[in-house]
């Protein structure tokens, strides 16, 4: 089986993407930092040096310092699928970002994204 497209592309061709869709509605790039770091547990230092590294997706998943336990409490649709529902785990943990990053587009609460709890380190 080939695997998809997007595990080859690197996570900062897509960042600032992530960044026009939520700074348009007034959200911030600190917000979008923080929101990938509670996901993977990385620290700004070592975030700023993946996307600076053009890592891909598959690798900055595979290596990221400590993946959330309570991104399993992500949930809903996200480009039609339900994303508790995707069965391979890189294209889940991709999604489970697109979803975080699509909740605070709509206006959620960083608490509410975070799932109630705090933010990894921003060192």
């Amino acid at each position: 089986m080939t695997k998809h497209r997007i595990y080859a592309m690197s996570v900062a061709s897509v960042y600032p993407l992530y960044l026009a869709k939520v700074e348009k509605k007034g959200r911030t790039k600190a917000e979008v930092d923080e929101i990938i770091r509670w996901l993977t547990g990385h620290s700004q230092k070592s975030l700023d040096k993946e996307l600076a590294k053009k890592t891909s997706f598959e690798d900055f998943f595979a290596q990221a310092p400590r993946m959330n336990e309570s991104r399993a409490l992500i949930t809903g649709v996200i480009c039609g699928v339900r994303v508790e529902n995707i069965e391979e785990p890189v294209m889940r943990e991709i999604r489970y970002l697109d979803k975080l990053i699509d909740e605070l587009a709509k206006g959620k609460a960083m608490e509410k994204i975070l799932r109630g709890q705090e933010s990894a380190p921003s060192k």
